[in-house]
């Protein structure tokens, strides 16, 4: 993803702090390495986790990563969706609208 496109408190914390942002880069991939799932399961069910803390920015992070993976918008959405009776219409709603902000970018 283009740096322009990244939150700016994301990337002053990159660029100020290399070796922790290094190695939370070498967690994540090892974490995907670990198991047989694909990449775009594993980033519906972290966008899914990220909607379950009412993270609006892992939120917009993974929809855009879920995208990457080959998910379809339908398939972004529908995610959300099935969380509504765990999570409350409302915060199923906030996140809903969240992704709509990724989806919906130009």
């Amino acid at each position: 993803m283009a740096e322009s496109k990244l939150p700016k408190n994301y990337v002053q914390f990159r660029s100020r702090y290399k070796k922790l942002a290094g190695a939370l880069d070498n967690l994540g991939k090892a974490v995907r390495e670990e198991g047989p799932l694909d990449e775009k399961s594993a980033q519906l069910i972290q966008l899914a986790a990220a909607a379950s803390i009412r993270s609006e920015g892992a939120v917009h992070s993974h929809c855009r990563r879920a995208l990457d993976a080959g998910a379809s918008p339908d398939e972004i959405r529908h995610a959300i969706l099935l969380l509504t009776s765990t999570l409350g219409f409302p915060a199923m709603m906030a996140a809903l609208s969240w992704v709509e902000d990724v989806l919906n970018a130009d």
